[in-house]
C-alpha cells in the first residue's frame, strides 16, 4: 500500500491501475512519469483519450472500429468483399493485418460465445453477419476466431448458421496453438494460417 502525500497523484495512479495489464507499481510509475512530463504533452495525452473515447465509431459494415461509418479497410476499392474474415474483436483485425497475407475484409463479432460469462449468440455481432451474407457478394466466410472452447463453440454455431446460404466456409490452420489468442501469435504463423485455411467441415474429423 502506497503512502502518498497528494491525493492528486493517488487518485490519478488508482485510475491507470484500472487498465488491464497495469498493476499498481507500474501505475504508480507512469503517474510519476506523466508528472515529470511537460504540461502540452500530458494535456496531448488526455485529450486524443477524450477524442477517441467521444468520437470513434464503429464501422456499419464489419464493425471494425473506424473515424467514420464505414472503416477504411470496408471502404478500399483495392479490398475483395466477397471474402470475410470474421474474428472476435479489434485486435485479431490488426494482427492479421500485420501479416499482410489477407486482401479480403472483416466481420469483427466483438467476443465469444461464452455461456459462463453470460456471453450468448444474442450478445455478439453475428446476426449482422448472416444478413451480410444473405445479402449477396459474400463467396467465402473465413473463421478465424481463436483455438479455445468458446471459439470452436462460436464458430460451430455460426457455421450452422450459414451452411444453407450456398457459400464456402472455411477455418484458418491450426498452425495457431491451441488455446492461443490471435493478437499473440507471430506474424508468419498467423499468415500461414490465413493463407493455407481449410474446409471447416474437415475439422469435425480431428
Amino acid at each position: 500500500m502506497n503512502n502518498f502525500s497528494s491525493k492528486l497523484l493517488e487518485t490519478a495512479v488508482n485510475e491507470l491501475a484500472k487498465l488491464p495489464g497495469i498493476g499498481r507499481k507500474t501505475s504508480v510509475r507512469l503517474a510519476l512519469h506523466l508528472l515529470r512530463q511537460n504540461n502540452s504533452e500530458v494535456e496531448a495525452l488526455g485529450n486524443a483519450l477524450i477524442k477517441m473515447r467521444n468520437e470513434i465509431s464503429f464501422c456499419k459494415i464489419c464493425y471494425n472500429v473506424s473515424d467514420s461509418e464505414i472503416c477504411d479497410i470496408c471502404s478500399n476499392p483495392g479490398r475483395d468483399g466477397s471474402l470475410v474474415c470474421v474474428v472476435e474483436d479489434v485486435r485479431d483485425v490488426m494482427a492479421i493485418e500485420n501479416t499482410s497475407q489477407f486482401k479480403g475484409q472483416y466481420h469483427v463479432l466483438g467476443g465469444v460465445i461464452s455461456p459462463m460469462d453470460g456471453v450468448g449468440p444474442g450478445d455478439l455481432n453475428i446476426e449482422p453477419l448472416i444478413v451480410r451474407v444473405q445479402h449477396g457478394g459474400v463467396k467465402e466466410v473465413i473463421m478465424a476466431l481463436s483455438p479455445t472452447m468458446e471459439g470452436d463453440t462460436t464458430n460451430f454455431y455460426i457455421y450452422k448458421r450459414l451452411k444453407s446460404l450456398n457459400i464456402l466456409i472455411t477455418t484458418i490452420a491450426r498452425g495457431v496453438s491451441i488455446g492461443d489468442n490471435l493478437e499473440f501469435t507471430d506474424e508468419i504463423t498467423l499468415g500461414r494460417s490465413i493463407t493455407n485455411r481449410l474446409p471447416y467441415e474437415t475439422t469435425f474429423n480431428r
